[in-house]
């Protein structure tokens, strides 16, 4: 077996491991980085529950070999909240109810937190787009885009302060 020395920034902590090239991305961060919150969804690119930011552009991890990363930097889930304080986007899917059972909350989660950086202010539609890689099994996804709603109304406000 082939191995590699990873070396990547993961939520803001450089990192050098050697593992195998044909590792997944989800498989590195949850066996090897020990970061729990990217979900293994169908395991083939169609539920988006395991979507992560690489050099700010969402992926599904599982779908994109770890080694494609090398000198990248990957955000996930787990990095978002900062000082044991929630993102934006998480309290709006805490606060707004946009997660059921939770399973697809980290990959909409991190879809939406690419939109809004790429677009604070976006209309129901781009959230939807936005979101269209992510499947959830257990809402009509109104919940959902009103919490990426709350979150960019409570971003706007923090910068406007």
């Amino acid at each position: 077996m082939v191995k590699t020395v990873l070396s990547l920034t993961i939520n803001g902590t450089n990192r050098d491991d050697v593992i195998p090239d044909n590792m997944l991305l989800v498989d590195y961060l949850r066996e090897n980085v020990g970061l729990t919150g990217t979900k293994i969804g169908c395991d083939g690119g169609e539920c988006g529950a395991c979507t992560v930011l690489i050099n700010d552009r969402p992926r599904h991890s599982c779908l994109t070999l770890a080694v494609t990363c090398q000198d990248a930097k990957v955000e996930t889930v787990d990095g978002l909240s900062k000082d044991n304080r929630l993102s934006a986007l998480q309290r709006g899917f805490d606060e707004k109810l946009g997660s059921q059972c939770g399973f697809c909350t980290p990959g909409m989660i991190m879809a939406s937190e690419a939109l809004l950086r790429d677009n604070p202010d976006p209309d129901e539609a781009a959230i939807r787009d936005a979101l269209a890689g992510n499947i959830c099994r257990c809402t009509g996804y109104v919940k959902i885009i009103e919490a990426v709603q709350f979150a960019a109304d409570i971003t706007r406000e923090e910068l406007a302060s």
